[in-house]
């Protein structure tokens, strides 16, 4: 973004802030190029990596998936944080007023992002309601792919499985002064038509957010970093036994008890820990929040300081748990430069987590 294009964001931000609401709500904010730009860009490369094709191709699924896991304009213009959800059955209700879920850049583009198709079309505006630039994007949703696909059974909820299903377009929330993408929506309201016949899918919901398949595999595959990492990446089966402690330990600091994904406390802002992948995105505030005593909460919505032997349990569950995701992704990348020795070797005691054979 050039300097001249850095100072009309930062003019218009400032007169935004100091007009009002009123103000924001009866002008047009013209779409600076650079963001015009950029959601042409996204647009087109998601056309390229997820195209529209049948619903239920699980090969086209895995291909853009790896495609969006890796470096690209979606990606370079996402924050720390991406706020991520369905757009509201109410038209009048505002971003800020939504339930919306809290991902990693990591999480998103890995598990949500390639679940949908796209052909290219899109449409850039300003939302004066929003103080925002919205890019309308035209989307389809892969609503036949097998259940372990999904991150989690999307279908414990008939209305949200619904509004999936049937889901026709993309919204991306641009802020004006970064030019970042705060939040992502999927949307069944979008101008245009469906892109293809929906063949709706019936799910039974068991109540659990991960299971053990007929085949004795647990699930969602996609959860356990399937297609993420390569199966012979020595680092798997010690990310499945930490996060099982972790989990142990999150229930009983009674923090699964809201970070699940039909959110009984009704949090604005959710935090996933509910499989493993869902974990190792949100680690690290995990353990910064347990450190500061900002969580769990409780009925009231006000956080409390857990005892100290549940908080040292915890914090040393989370801690080795953490050391694995940073092995195995520092394994992945060695193995993509091919660099990584054929006979792996144990970390010293003390540097990176150990793994069993």
């Amino acid at each position: 973004m050039t300097l001249s294009h850095q100072r009309f964001l930062a003019v218009a931000a400032a007169t935004l802030a100091c007009t009002g609401a009123a103000w924001a709500q009866q002008q047009e904010v013209p779409v600076p190029p650079a963001i015009q730009a950029m959601a042409r860009t996204v647009a087109a490369e998601l056309a390229a990596r997820c195209p529209v094709v049948d619903a239920s191709d699980v090969a086209a699924f895995a291909d853009c998936r790896a495609a969006l896991y890796g470096s690209n304009t979606l990606r370079a213009n996402m924050p720390a944080v991406l706020l991520w959800g369905r757009q509201n059955p109410n038209p009048k209700v505002t971003l800020r007023q939504t339930n919306l879920t809290q991902f990693s850049p990591d999480t998103w583009t890995h598990l949500y992002a390639p679940l949908f198709m796209f052909n290219g079309k899109h449409k850039v505006e300003w939302v004066a309601e929003e103080r925002k630039f919205v890019v309308r994007l035209e989307a389809a949703f892969r609503n036949r792919l097998p259940p372990g696909q999904f991150p989690y059974p999307f279908w414990h909820e008939e209305a949200k499985w619904s509004a999936y299903e049937n889901a026709n377009g993309w919204l991306l929330w641009v802020d004006p002064v970064s030019t970042r993408i705060q939040a992502a929506q999927f949307t069944r309201r979008a101008d245009n038509p469906l892109l293809q016949e929906v063949q709706s899918v019936k799910h039974e919901f068991k109540g659990d957010w991960m299971w053990t398949d007929s085949a004795g595999r647990t699930q969602p595959a996609v959860t356990l970093f399937d297609g993420l990492y390569r199966p012979e990446n020595p680092y798997l089966r010690a990310l499945d036994r930490q996060y099982r402690d972790l989990a142990l330990q999150l229930r009983e600091s009674q923090c699964s008890s809201c970070h699940v994904p039909n959110n009984p406390d009704k949090s604005s802002r959710l935090v996933l820990l509910s499989t493993p992948a869902h974990a190792a995105g949100e680690i690290d505030r995990l353990i910064k929040s347990v450190k500061e005593d900002r969580m769990p909460m409780d009925e009231n919505r006000i956080s409390y300081a857990l005892t100290p032997e549940n908080k040292q349990w915890l914090l040393e569950s989370a801690e080795a748990f953490r050391s694995t995701v940073q092995s195995a992704r520092s394994w992945e990348t060695q193995a993509a430069r091919g660099a990584q020795p054929v006979a792996w070797q144990p970390a010293v005691a003390g540097t990176q987590t150990e793994v069993s054979k």
